[in-house]
C-alpha cells in the first residue's frame, strides 16, 4: 500500500490524515499537543498507520503544516512544510466545493480565509495577538466555571438568558465570569454570554472579508462545540457547514499536499 501524510501541529492538538493513492482517506488521529511536539507528531502518525493498517514503510511523503510544522521539516521527518492557511483552504475546498469562507478557530489564534471557486486562498485575516476567542480561551473560562470544555457548549444550549460578557481580555474576561458565578448567576447564562462575545470578536473579523457568494464553513477544535456554532450562526445571519471532524482539517489539506507534490512529481 502507498499512502501519504498530513500532519497539523497545533498548539494544543496535533492531527494527523494519511491518503491512499488514489487521495482517499483512510484515518486520521488526534494527540493532544503538549510540550513535546516532533513527540506528539511521531505518536498520532504511529496511531493513523496503525488505524490505515499501514507501516511508515508505505509512507512516500509527508507534509507539515501548523504552528509546529517547523519541527518536523528541521527533524527530516516531513518532506514539506506548508502554512496552515492554504493548508485549511485546500481541506475546506475538498470537502465543501461550494464554501469560499473559511472561519478556524485555533488554539492561540483565530482567523477567517477567503478562498476562490478552486480553492486557492484569496485573502485572509488572523488574530494571533492574544488568546481572546481561541481554545485557549474557552479553556480558561470553562475552568472559572468548574466544568468541562466539552460541557459548555451543552450548558449555553439551555441558556434562558444570555449574560454579557464586557471584556474579551482572557485575564480580565476570567475575573469577570467568576465574579458572576460567586453572584450565584446560572452558568448556563454565563456560557452563553461567553460565546455571544466570542462570536461577536469574530463577526468582526469575518466582516473584513467574507466573500458575498458561497458558504461558510467553520474549522478547528472549537467547531466541534454546538453552542460557539449556534452563537456564530446568530451573530453572522447564516447557517454555517462544518466537517463531521472540524480538527482535521489542516491536516486533511496538508495531505492533499502532499499527494500532489509526490504523484504529480511522480506519475
Amino acid at each position: 500500500m502507498e499512502v501519504v501524510i498530513g500532519v497539523d501541529i497545533g498548539s494544543l492538538g496535533t492531527k494527523t490524515v494519511i491518503l491512499n493513492n488514489e487521495g482517499k482517506i483512510l484515518s486520521y488521529d488526534i494527540v493532544a499537543s503538549g510540550f513535546d511536539y516532533k513527540n506528539a507528531a511521531e505518536q498520532s502518525i504511529a496511531n493513523a498507520l496503525k488505524i490505515a493498517g499501514c507501516t511508515i514503510d508505505d509512507v512516500n511523503y509527508i507534509v507539515s503544516t501548523g504552528y509546529g510544522r517547523g519541527v518536523l521539516a528541521a527533524s527530516a521527518i516531513a518532506d514539506k512544510e506548508v502554512t496552515e492557511i492554504i493548508c485549511h483552504a485546500k481541506g475546506a475546498h475538498m470537502l465543501f466545493p461550494d464554501v469560499r469562507t473559511i472561519i478556524d478557530i485555533g488554539g492561540q489564534d483565530s482567523k477567517i480565509i477567503r478562498i476562490s471557486d478552486n480553492g486557492a486562498v484569496l485573502n485572509f485575516v488572523m488574530n494571533d495577538k492574544c488568546a481572546a476567542g481561541t481554545g485557549r480561551f474557552l479553556e480558561v473560562m470553562s475552568s472559572a466555571l468548574s466544568v468541562e470544555l466539552t460541557e459548555l457548549g451543552d450548558l449555553m444550549l439551555s441558556s434562558e438568558k444570555v449574560v454579557p460578557i464586557s471584556s474579551m481580555c482572557t485575564v480580565f474576561a476570567e475575573s469577570e465570569v467568576i465574579s458572576l458565578f460567586a453572584e450565584g448567576v446560572d452558568k448556563a447564562d454565563i456560557a452563553a454570554g461567553i460565546y455571544r462575545a466570542i462570536a461577536r470578536r469574530v463577526t468582526g473579523l469575518v466582516g473584513q472579508i467574507i466573500s458575498k457568494t458561497g458558504q461558510v464553513t467553520m474549522t478547528g477544535g472549537v467547531a466541534k462545540s454546538k453552542g460557539m456554532i449556534k452563537a456564530l450562526e446568530k451573530s453572522l445571519g447564516i447557517e454555517l457547514v462544518v466537517a463531521e471532524e472540524p480538527q482535521i482539517m489542516g491536516a486533511l489539506g496538508a495531505a492533499l499536499i502532499a499527494h500532489e507534490k509526490f504523484y504529480l512529481s511522480n506519475p
